[in-house]
């Protein structure tokens, strides 16, 4: 009772909590209807990147974002491996590597970081819904605030790593992945020259169904090979504010995963052993861009 009495008296003065003024049973969070709340639970409402502390969300309309993404011909039952049910590979089996650096983040108090990302093309069909676009297989970063954040929120497959910045020698823009020291991913494109940057998305309801894809999972506590979640996820097309090109550029590239022991990488192994054995038919067109403008993805959608 004591401690029950000194919360109570602790959230009151914080202003987030007042049992007087409320009905019986609502509890301090009918007083933050509409905040983020994430664990650790009972020390208020969250801020990240979808909730200032006050709040209210960012403006992302200047927020810049550098990528450099590599693409291959791959093999479709190789792909349809990687996919959950209700899933099936799209078009040609194209497997896209993407290096996205984001800076001057606002949720992040103008800090950066950044993201590896590994997708191909695919359509959902369920019981509702019928969508299509990249699916994202894995998305690694190297900081944990969007790591936890985009999981729990959004149902990215993200993944921590290290990912150091880009190196630019002699045209050649390079990169690397690795964990706890053990690199597991190089990268490069070369040869880059201007070109012309994508048309953006069309507007129209068809385009709503169309996006990235996700794949939530969430297991079931105590209940191994049981989910507590499992639903698709739609990013959809066009969300944000309005993507800007300053450069963008297409040329050649390489990405190359590097086969690894379970010592060399504990609990990813499994995920980098199957990414390094994606046969590779083929080298498609790489490209560079630096874009302003970005999203929130509050608008994320789960498809049924």
């Amino acid at each position: 009772m004591l401690r029950r009495a000194a919360l109570t008296t602790h959230f009151k003065k914080r202003n987030l909590m007042d049992t007087t003024q409320e009905p019986a049973g609502t509890g301090y969070q009918s007083r933050n209807a509409g905040r983020m709340y994430r664990m650790p639970w009972g020390f208020g409402p969250s801020t990240g990147p979808r909730m200032h502390v006050d709040g209210s969300t960012y403006d992302l309309s200047d927020a810049p974002r550098v990528t450099s993404a590599v693409n291959f011909l791959s093999d479709a039952d190789a792909l349809t491996a990687l996919l959950p049910p209700g899933f099936s590979v799209l078009g040609e089996p194209v497997v896209t590597v993407d290096f996205t650096h984001l800076a001057q983040l606002e949720w992040l108090a103008g800090r950066s970081y950044s993201m590896l990302g590994v997708r191909f093309n695919a359509r959902y069909l369920g019981t509702d819904d019928d969508a299509s676009g990249p699916f994202l297989a894995v998305l690694w970063e190297n900081r944990p605030e969007p790591v936890l954040t985009g999981r729990e929120e959004l149902g990215f497959a993200k993944l921590y790593c290290e990912l150091p910045p880009e190196r630019y020698v002699r045209g050649r823009r390079s990169y690397s992945a690795s964990w706890d020291g053990h690199e597991f991913l190089r990268m490069h494109v070369e040869d880059l020259r201007d070109a012309e940057p994508p048309a953006a998305p069309p507007v129209s309801a068809a385009a709503q169904r169309r996006g990235t894809l996700h794949y939530r999972y969430l297991p079931r506590i105590s209940r191994p090979g049981e989910a507590e979640v499992a639903q698709a996820v739609l990013t959809p097309n066009g969300g944000g504010c309005p993507a800007r090109y300053e450069v963008f550029q297409r040329g050649a590239g390489k990405a190359e995963f590097r086969l690894s022991t379970w010592e060399q990488i504990p609990t990813m192994h499994h995920i980098v052993n199957t990414l390094a054995r994606l046969p590779v038919r083929e080298w498609r067109a790489a490209h560079y861009s630096v874009i302003r403008g970005g999203r929130d993805f509050s608008d994320q959608q789960v498809l049924r």
